[in-house]
């Protein structure tokens, strides 16, 4: 079909409420042209007209934080700006704490604050109440201050969102609904609208309750759900002072908004109802839900417990109507892997908040291509379909949403939803005692019940988790015995086509040149030599590679490469045809040989080699490579034959005591080797010479991506490195962590963990280039700093010499 458009645009936006009026403004503001946004009602009729607009700016990583802090900057102008009143009041938040634990997270938070950046307080209970003088001061055992939070009026702010964008050029059109979404070529080429075509060279969904129904007219699936957020105002009976802070009361799962003589009470109750299984109907306009009384006494009586002051004044009204949620509870923002002008910006269940950020953000990627610091817990890749499926979203945005107050403790685990994918291994490795945890929809074993080892699920955050001695018996296994682990969840793709070697040769940072057979660890990296993706190439025969990645970033890396991969070569997904088995540890090749008749001795299998040999009855693909820096095999075999090669190798390996190992395990070993995880120590923030992997680097193989870059970095020499830390015995860091020299704030932690066998709490963080040879530092975590020692990158065998075995 011919798509013939009554009129065209550069960029078109969908949806008038905070986040998309705040897109428009920021790209006519960065100097876009023909910058046009349609809005099926009126501006703010979604959610933002019923919002009740409470800014926070500290989030759990140092770049989400950023984009807060960004939203807040944008507000500080706008008034001046377009001459629109935003009744922006910039009173602070304080955050209560009502128990021990609760306290405990905080100061984390507090701790992250201070490495982020942020202006942040402690108080006591005491200092807490000079602050809102409402609270009854009992059971509470500390509070946070914030001066740089506040509030927002979402309608006023939206309007001058709309104001300023019209000021710069863009237009806006109310009363315009996106019907249908014509896709041509990998490109959504315009939209049918009740108001006729309008063809674009560039798309943007902010359609807010609707975003998951506009993206399916692109055939683009997203994880973005909706469900019913209730709030109450009081009566204007109430008599404060005007700078009033907002508050927040977590374990009593209520936040407060002063209003006009009133006060408005919201909370994250469980068992909210979710709406349309994320898709609502185009007709659905300013409407509110009836309210639920029940659900409203969740979060209002406990409110009541810390205000007395709600006893003596009643509630004017209820506000109960939907809200984006999406499946992990984070904003979806970027663009789709499926098309390529196609971006998004939904999602939000702090829109308000968020806006001013987040719309700053997707105009960097539109118009610069980055949007000026890596956003990968927001990015839309972090999601597949899966995740998009109408019932596992429900279940999960319902769960995401009464987690919001509820304690975030260290690596919990999600429980909606759960089962979803399975490894052939899953029920075999469950009566071994496997204890799962959930990613990308499938599950996997993140440690081992063992019979006289006291191991719970128990975490805290000042304390060792319950299963630190159970993990240690399994670290144990790996490095003086051998392990088998679970990592099917591994995603994988085949690339293959006249010309694949040439095509990963230009994508790839390391050199891919050579004989198949063997395996390549490399980054992906952009033209400013930011890692893009870390991963390895299998090359299995001439122009076929499999690509093997986290089980989370498969979508991620697999659209980086696709997109630069030539007419001819193509990919495809071998995920679910796949499971892997990693056996490692100093006997595992005793184990496999007994179990193959290929010879895998040290010559005929070196280090990062890949063959096709038999284990037991069944064929494998195996690649001596592995995460946890042992002598070992990662074991490609078809699904059905998965059972058999695992009962084999068990078998094979009991006399030297074989054990089952989770990923807790793997994550203890790959700290003491120095392997780096993407997304937390390395990212489009960072290049490989920063982090360490100038190794990987191939700056004489000819032209990749982010050559030019690479060499001129090397060449400049860096200002940043990461470096490892020890402190001697456990210490209780969960990451972002203050960094200190001297008593300066010098850098946060990435990745911390402990090593069991080195008997040490281990960190990774950047240092100043000039710091990165001193050797004593502190880590402060929970208002301690503990002496923290600089060591070599790779703590655990730095010579390879056991990898190499």
């Amino acid at each position: 079909m011919t798509f013939k458009a009554d009129r065209h645009v550069h960029i078109l936006v969908i949806g008038g409420g905070a986040i998309g009026t705040s897109v428009a403004y920021h790209l006519a503001r960065d100097g876009a042209k023909d910058v046009l946004l349609v809005e099926k009602a009126q501006l703010t009729h979604g959610c933002t007209w019923h919002a009740a607009g409470l800014v926070g700016q500290l989030r759990g990583k140092r770049n989400l934080t950023r984009l807060m802090q960004n939203s807040v900057a944008v507000f500080d102008r706008l008034e001046k700006e377009t001459g629109q009143a935003i009744s922006w009041h910039k009173v602070g938040s304080l955050r209560l704490a009502g128990s021990r634990d609760r306290w405990s997270e905080i100061r984390r938070s507090m701790g992250q604050a201070k490495s982020f950046g942020v202006e942040c307080y402690s108080l006591s209970a005491e200092e807490a109440a000079k602050r809102f003088p409402f609270i009854d001061r009992r059971g509470i055992e500390g509070a946070a201050f914030i001066p740089g939070d506040g509030y927002i009026d979402p309608y006023s702010l939206t309007m001058a969102f709309a104001k300023g964008a019209r000021q710069y050029g863009a237009r806006i059109e109310e009363g315009v609904t996106v019907e249908d979404i014509v896709v041509k070529d990998r490109r959504a080429v315009g939209v049918v609208t009740n108001a006729g075509t309008i063809g674009c060279d560039i798309l943007v969904n902010c359609a807010g309750l609707w975003a998951r129904r506009v993206g399916a007219m692109a055939g683009v699936p997203l994880a973005a759900g909706v469900v019913e957020h209730q709030y109450f105002l009081t009566e204007k009976k109430l008599k404060f002072d005007a700078d009033l802070t907002t508050l927040r009361d977590p374990d009593n799962n209520f936040y407060l908004k002063p209003d006009t003589g009133a006060f408005a009470i919201g909370g994250w109750e469980d068992g909210t109802k979710g709406c349309w299984r994320g898709m609502p109907p185009l007709d659905f306009g300013r409407e509110l839900f009836e309210p639920n009384m029940e659900r409203l006494e969740l979060f209002a009586l406990p409110a009541a417990e810390r205000l007395p002051v709600l006893n003596e004044v009643g509630i004017q009204t209820v506000i109960n109507g939907p809200i984006p949620v999406s499946f992990d509870g984070e904003p979806i923002m970027g663009l789709v892997p499926q098309l390529d002008n196609f971006y998004v910006a939904c999602g939000f269940t702090a829109g308000i908040a968020g806006s001013g950020g987040a719309g700053l953000a997707l105009s960097n990627m539109i118009l610069h291509g980055d949007a000026g610091m890596d956003l990968w817990p927001f990015d839309v890749r972090r999601f597949g379909a899966v995740q998009a499926q109408g019932r596992y979203l429900e279940a999960r945005a319902i769960e995401a949403y009464g987690s919001y107050y509820k304690i975030h403790w260290p690596a919990e685990e999600t429980s909606a939803g759960r089962g979803l994918r399975r490894s052939p291994l899953h029920d075999t490795l469950r009566q071994r005692g496997a204890v799962f945890g959930s990613r990308f929809g499938w599950e996997r074993p993140n440690w081992f019940r063992v019979e006289d080892i006291e191991a719970d699920e128990h975490v805290g955050f000042e304390e060792k988790p319950g299963c630190f001695a159970a993990v240690a018996a399994e670290v144990r296994a790996i490095r003086e015995r051998a392990a088998l682990i679970d990592q099917t969840s591994f995603a994988k793709y085949e690339i293959s086509g006249h010309g694949a070697q040439d095509a990963l040769q230009r994508i790839a940072a390391n050199d891919l040149s050579g004989e198949p057979g063997r395996a390549v660890y490399t980054q992906l990296c952009n033209e400013k030599g930011g890692i893009e993706a870390d991963l390895t190439f299998v090359h299995i025969e001439k122009d076929r590679f499999l690509c093997v990645t986290g089980s989370g970033f498969g979508v991620h890396d697999s659209q980086w490469i696709a997109r630069h991969l030539p007419a001819g070569v193509t990919m495809r997904e071998v995920t679910n045809s796949y499971a892997t088995i990693n056996l490692c540890g100093p006997l595992a090749r005793e184990i496999l040989q007994s179990a193959t008749d290929d010879d895998v001795s040290n010559d005929a299998f070196p280090f990062l080699a890949a063959r096709r040999i038999e284990v037991g009855n069944a064929h494998a693909l195996a690649v001596r490579v592995g995460y946890v820096g042992e002598l070992g095999w990662e074991l490609y075999i078809a699904q059905e034959f998965a059972p058999h090669v695992y009962e084999v190798l068990r078998e094979a390996g009991a006399r030297h005591g074989i054990a089952d190992a989770g990923y807790r395990a793997i994550d203890s070993c790959r700290m003491e080797k120095g392997y780096l995880y993407w997304s937390g120590d390395i990212s489009p923030d960072y290049n490989p010479y920063e982090a360490g992997l100038g190794f990987a680097v191939a700056l004489d193989k000819g032209d990749f991506i982010g050559r030019d870059a690479l060499k001129r970095i090397k060449a400049e020499g860096v200002a940043r490195k990461l470096c490892s830390f020890t402190i001697d015995g456990f210490a209780p860091l969960h990451g972002g962590e203050a960094i200190l020299h001297e008593g300066r704030v010098v850098g946060s932690t990435t990745s911390v963990g402990y090593g069991h066998t080195l008997g040490k709490t281990i960190a990774f963080g950047y240092l100043p280039a000039e710091l990165a040879a001193e050797p004593s530092f502190e880590i402060e975590a929970f208002g301690h700093a503990y002496a923290a020692r600089r060591g070599p990158r790779t703590l655990y065998d730095p010579k390879m010499e056991r990898l190499k075995a």
